[in-house]
């Protein structure tokens, strides 16, 4: 086991795909259960030329690369739209991925000085990478406008008991901001401010099963700008507050890729980040979901209705037609899959062409080559 673990464990066809969707995924009666399986594309081009993380995107490799589309709302676009634009640009090289954003703002702001503290409680952009995209054992970074960074490993997501990991050090990370108009300065109205974030490859290779940047890989990442209602009290910011509860207003959350419900902690929703050998400006690349992706879902959609199930019934089934009780639609499963259920447990399997694809009722998938 690597290092890190040891230490912190102890185009064409994506058309026609977008097309199929609606039909292919809606295994469920009741509207809005689960997200449509449409995650947002990113094709991650070689920087081609070396990037100074001060936050100011000037290099070469970011004016090629195009932004990503803007954040929405979290649960997806039949929300709000955000009050202020957000994007997104990605590059890599043989030592780093990076990330770099650029968040709209007209009254950047920001408390929080100790690092690893809980960052959203201020303003903040964030960072989730599962490189290996079972689910399990990702990486979540966040940061303010002060800079001030809070890094962490999930196990698992928090619905499948987590925990987090927050003793975590990103070894080698770089991280700046930059700042068109002022801090913590009501009396004015500011521009944006900017983040670069340097993601060391070799960390994040120990919680990817070796997955590192290389023509054809592909990382399931999103970013989220978490943005509070604030209000000007003497000089100062403050949240603003629910004038007849007196509770502090919800935040809004703003994310690349929409995840259906406010919980960033949903993985299989995240958008995908396919890497490219070729650098910023050469050619354009395009990515198609690959077929693997389709009975992922599935079993994604069967994990769902399992958990429903057993919060309702006290257990989960083995018999797949029983689910229909909770308004699941097996008949819509793409293929046959076979469920094994034990105390507390499931384990169901699809069977592709070349592989066998399972998922369990932590949610955790893998596939075994046949």
């Amino acid at each position: 086991m690597k290092p890190i673990l040891l230490t912190f464990l102890l185009a064409a066809f994506l058309q026609s795909l977008l097309a199929q969707s609606a039909k292919e995924n809606k295994y469920w009666e009741q509207e809005d259960v689960v997200p449509v399986f449409n995650p947002s594309v990113y094709v991650c081009y070689r920087a081609s030329d070396p990037i100074i993380i001060d936050g100011k995107l000037k290099e070469e490799s970011w004016k090629e690369v195009p932004w990503t589309d803007e954040f929405q709302d979290i649960r997806g676009k039949a929300f709000p739209v955000p009050a202020y634009r957000t994007q997104a640009k990605m590059v890599w090289d043989d030592k780093y991925f990076y990330v770099a954003a650029k968040l709209e703002e007209p009254h950047i702001q920001g408390k929080i000085t100790e690092h690893d503290a809980v960052i959203f409680h201020d303003n903040d952009f964030e960072v989730f990478i599962d490189p290996d995209g079972d689910s399990h054992l990702y990486y979540e970074f966040e940061m303010n406008a002060l800079n001030t960074i809070w890094d962490l490993l999930l196990v698992k997501p928090y619905r499948d008991g987590g925990p987090p990991i927050n003793s975590l050090e990103t070894p080698g990370i770089q991280h700046a901001v930059h700042i068109e108009g002022s801090l913590n300065d009501p009396s004015d109205e500011d521009e944006y401010w900017s983040v670069e974030i340097a993601f060391r490859s070799s960390v994040l290779r120990e919680i990817s099963r070796g997955q590192v940047p290389r023509e054809g890989v592909t990382w399931r990442v999103n970013f989220s700008r978490v943005q509070w209602h604030t209000e000007v009290v003497d000089g100062h910011y403050f949240k603003k507050k629910d004038p007849e509860t007196e509770e502090t207003l919800p935040e809004e959350n703003w994310v690349w890729s929409p995840q259906g419900v406010v919980n960033m902690h949903r993985p299989e929703t995240w958008g995908f980040v396919h890497f490219t050998d070729l650098e910023a400006g050469e050619e354009s690349v395009g990515f198609t979901y690959p077929e693997s992706e389709k009975i992922k879902w599935a079993l994604r959609n069967l994990y769902y209705a399992q958990k429903a199930y057993r919060a309702k019934y006290g257990h989960y089934v083995s018999k797949i037609k029983k689910l229909t009780k909770i308004g699941f639609k097996p008949e819509l499963l793409p293929r046959d899959i076979e469920v094994k259920v034990g105390w507390h447990t499931f384990e169901a399997k699809a069977i592709s062409e070349e592989r066998n694809w399972f998922i369990d009722q932590e949610g955790h998938t893998w596939s075994v080559k046949k």
